[in-house]
C-alpha cells in the first residue's frame, strides 16, 4: 500500500501529544501508536485503580506527566519541553451520570480543558495539527433513530453532552482563528459507545457486566431497550489517526463521525451476545426489573452516519457491532479465566486489526 497508516506521523520533527493517555481509549491509542512506530508522549491525570492503564502496567512506558488539563501552566511547560508536532486531545470527564453529580467539574474539564490545549498549541509554532475527541452525544436528539450527519444541529440535554457541545463551539472558534490569523489545523472527531477489553469505568454496560461476573451479582440494567452504535475501540482510533494525517496533508476538515455499520443494537441484545461468549447468564434476573429513572437522563436511540469518514479519508469500520461485542467478551474471558496479560491481549488485537485494515485498504 502506498500510504500505510501512521507514515505521515513518523517523519515529523516532534512527537504526538496524547492527552488523557491513562484513560481507556488513551491506553489503547498508545499501544496502537507504538505498533505504528509513531513517537508519543502523554499528559493525563494519574490512572485510576483497576483501570486498563493500571492493569497493563503502563507507568513509564512513554514520556508522560500526571497533571490536570485545567492546569494551564503545567500543560504549557510540558508542551514547551517536548515540542509535539501534533496533538490528539482525549482528556475529558466522559460519564453522563457523573456529569449530573459534578456539572461544574464536567464543564471545567471538557470546555476549559480544550480551551487550554488549543490556546497553548496556537502559541507554539511547532504544533501543526490538533484533533479534539468529542462524542456522538452532541447532536440534538429527538429519539427518532435517524443517523446523525456532521451538519445536524447540536444540543446538549445533560451536563455531559452540553459540555461537549460547548467543546464543539470552542473548536469552531479556533478553526476560525486558524483560517483567518493562522495556526495549527483543527478538527473534531465524534464517536460513541466504544467498547473493548479493559474498560472498567463506572456506569458503562460492559464494565458493569464484568463486575457482575467477578462479584457473582447480577448488575442492574438501566435501559435494556436503548440502542447504541457499539464499535470496537480500534475502529475509531484508526480513524482519528487518518483525520490527523489528512490535516497534515492540508485537507480541510471541520468534524468527522465514526460509527459502526448496520442498525444500532439494543442493550439487551448486547448482553445476550456477551453472555454467549462467557457461557453464563449474567443478568437474567435484573433484566426483568423495572427500568430505572436514569431513562430520563440518557438518550434512548442513537446512531451516526459515517459517510464523510468513508468518502473523504478512506476510513471503514473493520468489525461489525456483533463482532465488537464478541471480541470484547473474549478479551475479558482470556484475562479473567485464562490469566493472559492485558498487554499481550491488546498487542494481539492491535496486530490483527491493523492487518485487516491494511487488507481493506489494498482492495
Amino acid at each position: 500500500m502506498e500510504n500505510p497508516l501512521g507514515q505521515g506521523l513518523r517523519g515529523l520533527p516532534g512527537p504526538l501529544l496524547l492527552t488523557g493517555h491513562t484513560g481507556f481509549k488513551g491506553t489503547w491509542m498508545t499501544f496502537l501508536l507504538e505498533h505504528l512506530n509513531v513517537p508519543v508522549i502523554g499528559y493525563s491525570l494519574p490512572p485510576e485503580k483497576e483501570s486498563l492503564f493500571d492493569r497493563a502496567q503502563r507507568l513509564g512506558a512513554i514520556p508522560e506527566v500526571f497533571a490536570d488539563i485545567c492546569d494551564y501552566k503545567a500543560l504549557e511547560e510540558f508542551i514547551e519541553l517536548h515540542k509535539p508536532s501534533t496533538i490528539i486531545h482525549m482528556a475529558a470527564q466522559p460519564l453522563v451520570l457523573k456529569s449530573y453529580q459534578s456539572p461544574r467539574e464536567t464543564f471545567d474539564v471538557n470546555v476549559m480543558g480544550t480551551v487550554n490545549v488549543l490556546d497553548v498549541a496556537f502559541k507554539k509554532n511547532f504544533v501543526q495539527a490538533v484533533i479534539v475527541v468529542t462524542t456522538d452525544k452532541v447532536y440534538r436528539n429527538d429519539n427518532s433513530g435517524k443517523p446523525f450527519i456532521e451538519s445536524d444541529p447540536l444540543e446538549g440535554k445533560d451536563p455531559y453532552s452540553a459540555s461537549k457541545v460547548g467543546t464543539e463551539a470552542v473548536i469552531s472558534a479556533w478553526q476560525q482563528i486558524s483560517r483567518t490569523v493562522g495556526g495549527p489545523k483543527v478538527a473534531s472527531v465524534r464517536a460513541g459507545n466504544v467498547i473493548g477489553g479493559g474498560d472498567f469505568a463506572e456506569d458503562r454496560i460492559i464494565p458493569d457486566l464484568i463486575r457482575g461476573v467477578q462479584n457473582k451479582v447480577a448488575p442492574e440494567i438501566r435501559n435494556p431497550l436503548s440502542t447504541r452504535p457499539w464499535q470496537h475501540v480500534l475502529d475509531p482510533l484508526t480513524g482519528y489517526l487518518q483525520v490527523l494525517e489528512a490535516l497534515l496533508n492540508q485537507m480541510y476538515i471541520k468534524s468527522v463521525n465514526f460509527g459502526p455499520d448496520g442498525d444500532p443494537i439494543n442493550v439487551e441484545t448486547l448482553i445476550r451476545i456477551f453472555e454467549s461468549q462467557f457461557a453464563t447468564s449474567i443478568t437474567k434476573k435484573s433484566l426483568t426489573q423495572p427500568q430505572s429513572t436514569s431513562m430520563e437522563f440518557e438518550a434512548q436511540l442513537l446512531s451516526l452516519d459515517s459517510s464523510i469518514a468513508k468518502e473523504y479519508i478512506g476510513w471503514n469500520s473493520i468489525y461489525s457491532q456483533e463482532d465488537a461485542i464478541r471480541i470484547t467478551a473474549k478479551w475479558w474471558h482470556e484475562y479473567l479465566l485464562n490469566l493472559k496479560t492485558p498487554s499481550y491481549l491488546i498487542q494481539e488485537e492491535v496486530i490483527l486489526h491493523q492487518n485487516l485494515w491494511h487488507e481493506g485498504q489494498i482492495k
